[in-house]
């Protein structure tokens, strides 16, 4: 009779839902989205740069992001890092024809790095452990036309990335001429930010060390939408 009456209970307790199956433990949030080796920082460059190349030519691949962001649900494992400059005309997405999960971007006025921005970088590297960090600059940068202007900004907020920006203007002043200075400043200033993200992190610094990281330093062209390499790579050979 008891033996009945527990029976009848669990049945009943069954239907009701409240005795279901416990659900299975969540899954642990993966920050890689399949278990492929990472291509090296050469690879990776080169396959950048033959973006570009299709984005300058008009041509741009086709993806099934439907299938794409369904299978980035996982994960993500981006292949590159770009520091870039916020202006709206510099979209690394775009103008390295990337998709959903193929870049961990970075958008700084000035393409410079602050705690936040740094703190960034840092958990794509240590984290992600993308290959390849590159310090994108662009022709006509407002952030680097207004360090070179020496006019006082209107708010200590736009003061501080000046601040940041200025140590490449007085570079470039060292040698270039006056209707020069604001280009030379831009190079300058990519220069000094991919050598600032290697002295201020530990992290950053250590995976250059160690050969796990490589640092590029690039210029975007505005009218011809080409991408030019600005230095040799910065790497453990360097």
């Amino acid at each position: 009779m008891i033996r009945t009456l527990c029976l009848s209970l669990v049945l009943s307790l069954a239907g009701s839902g409240i005795a279901k199956t416990p659900p299975a433990a969540p899954a642990q949030h993966a920050s890689r989205a399949s278990s492929q080796a990472m291509p090296s920082a050469a690879e990776v460059w080169n396959s950048l740069m033959a973006g570009n190349r299709r984005f300058v030519a008009g041509r741009p691949q086709t993806r099934d992001l439907i299938s794409l962001r369904h299978k980035l649900v996982s994960g993500q494992s981006p292949k590159a890092i770009i520091l870039s400059c916020s202006d709206s005309r510099v979209g690394p997405e775009l103008i390295f024809d990337q998709s959903l999960g193929d870049i961990f971007v970075v958008r700084t006025a000035g393409n410079v790095a602050d705690a936040v921005a740094l703190g960034s970088i840092e958990y794509a590297v240590d984290h992600l452990h993308s290959p390849l960090l590159v310090v994108l600059g662009h022709q006509k940068c407002g952030a680097v036309n207004a360090a070179c202007s020496g006019e006082k900004m209107p708010s200590p907020n736009l003061d501080a990335i000046v601040e940041k920006i200025s140590p490449a203007v007085a570079q470039a002043k060292s040698y270039a001429k006056a209707d020069d200075l604001v280009e030379s400043a831009i190079k300058q200033n990519v220069h000094r930010s991919a050598m600032d993200l290697v002295a201020n992190s530990e992290i950053i610094r250590n995976a250059v060390k160690s050969g796990k990281l490589t640092v590029i330093e690039a210029e975007y062209e505005l009218e011809s939408g080409q991408v030019v390499r600005l230095n040799a790579p910065i790497n453990s050979q360097n």
